[in-house]
This record gives structure tokens, sequence and C-alpha cells, in this order.
């Protein structure tokens, strides 16, 4: 069966680290999509602890993601990976309803 969303390990240990780093351990990773971007929509993360009516809380390799029910609809089935190179680090969505992103892979069309 095909999880709704999932996480890699090496996002999860991110996650993790970052948390444990900022002291905060009741804060989540929530997961939005808002307007704008190359492609018309973008990804963003904030840390935060906040659950709100309708939100999503997946919990997966010891950490907690939240997603609102808006951005939900467009991360079904999706994946959230990091990545460390040469032009930096950052999270990375894996989305198998974007049909277009751009070339850093923040923004996405449907």
């Amino acid at each position: 069966m095909k999880k709704i969303f999932q996480i890699t390990d090496t996002a999860a240990k991110r996650i993790h680290d970052i948390i444990q780093s900022e002291n905060k351990l009741e804060m989540k990773l929530r997961i939005y999509i808002i307007g704008g971007g190359c492609s018309g929509f973008q990804y963003r993360f904030m840390l935060d602890k906040t659950i709100n009516e309708g939100d999503y809380i997946f919990e997966e390799k010891g950490v907690f993601l939240i997603i609102d029910p808006m951005s939900f609809q467009y991360l079904i089935g999706g994946l959230i990976d990091y990545k460390e190179e040469l032009e930096g680090s950052r999270f990375i969505i894996k989305n198998p309803n974007a049909q277009h992103t751009c070339s850093c892979g923040l923004s996405f069309s449907v």
C-alpha cells in the first residue's frame, strides 16, 4: 500500500537535529504550499507547535510533520528528502502530483 506522505532517513535526521539544536522538542515540521514562484506554487517549511483544525499530522522515523488541508491535496503520495550539495543544503519535496517543477525544485505546477 502506498503511503500518504513519506520522509527519507536523511530528512528525518535533519529535522530531528534542527529541533534538538534549538531545544524545542515540542516542535514539528510544517510543510505548506503558497502561490508564487516560477512554476505557480512554492513549498515552504517551518517549525510549528500549533495544530490547527483539519491539519494532517504524520509521525515517521521519530519526527512529526504537519500539513494543512489545502496543501495536503497537492502533496498526497509525496516524499520529503534533505540534500547537502555544493550549492547549499535544503529540504526537497518529490511530488508525484506536480506536472512541472523549476530547476531549484522549490516551485511546481499541477
